[in-house]
């Protein structure tokens, strides 16, 4: 389900594994310095516009085989990346990764794509992951619970492979109403963002004014990461297929219940014995 990202409101949706509950709406935070006032002020709206940006949100557990300690039996990596594969530093900021308390410095913070952090570990529990934008996109940030799953969820007795991990993926969309001009002129030709064509004849500011050193940073897509080829695909056609078919099978089955209701109330009801008899 999208999470629109706007100026007054913020939307939640559910996980697509259902192992976490809706992100909380959240509010702006007071105690912004008169410069980022300044600064947000001067920032202009695109009206009756949306950009959404479709993301993946998951970890990837591989067993340690014969090197497998009681502490340390498998090592897994957390992400955030786009479901293109593309570099998200156009759009976020940086995203915080909150673990188990038993890690040392469970609140992890990862200010460059890609975003991404790996441990080793030996439990299952939730990881909290909080999305910051660039000042320019949002200053809300977005928050979202995914849980770490180290074992397959079909059999967890099977025999564990060392070669072959397990992944815990999530597909989701932020949308971005009323977005700045400088970040849609900075993304309208971004790979891993969705934007409306405007009038040719609109002018856009230069874009990346506001955002520092992002053209200077090192590509943060995953095409290249080594594991990439255990990544899910993912898609906004796959996700209506799905909701498709869920709506089908809803339906046959309300169709089901009402034939059997037409049964029950077809059948002829058992006199009850009167009283004294």
């Amino acid at each position: 389900m999208p999470h629109n990202l706007a100026g007054r409101k913020h939307g939640g949706g559910d996980q697509s594994d259902g192992s976490g509950s809706a992100p909380k709406t959240h509010r702006p935070k007071s105690g912004k310095t008169s410069e980022e006032n300044d600064k947000k002020g001067l920032i202009k709206k695109l009206k009756d516009v949306e950009i959404s940006v479709p993301i993946v949100y998951g970890t990837i557990a591989f067993w340690l085989g014969k090197k497998a300690t009681e502490y340390h039996s498998h090592k897994w990596t957390v992400y955030v990346r786009s479901a293109t594969n593309e570099d998200l530093g156009a759009v976020v900021k940086r995203v915080v990764f909150q673990l188990h308390a038993s890690f040392n410095n469970p609140t992890r913070i990862v200010d460059s794509p890609p975003f991404e952090l790996s441990e080793s570990g030996w439990g299952e529990f939730e990881i909290a992951i909080s999305i910051f934008f660039h000042a320019d996109v949002s200053d809300k940030q977005l928050d979202l619970l995914h849980h770490l799953r180290l074992y397959p969820e079909d059999d967890s007795s099977a025999p564990q492979s060392a070669k072959k991990p397990v992944v815990m993926e999530s597909y989701d969309e932020i949308v971005f109403c009323e977005p700045s001009e400088a970040f849609f002129s900075r993304v309208q030709n971004h790979p891993a963002v969705s934007v409306p064509r405007l009038p040719a004849s609109f002018n856009f500011p230069p874009s990346g004014l506001l955002i520092e050193n992002v053209h200077e940073r090192k590509r943060g897509d995953t095409k290249d990461h080594p594991s990439n080829h255990w990544f899910l695909n993912f898609s906004e056609a796959d996700e209506l297929l799905k909701l498709a078919a869920a709506r089908q099978q809803v339906q046959a089955h309300i169709v089901k219940l009402r034939r059997q209701l037409t049964l029950m109330d077809g059948q002829p009801q058992q006199l009850k014995p009167s009283p004294g008899q």
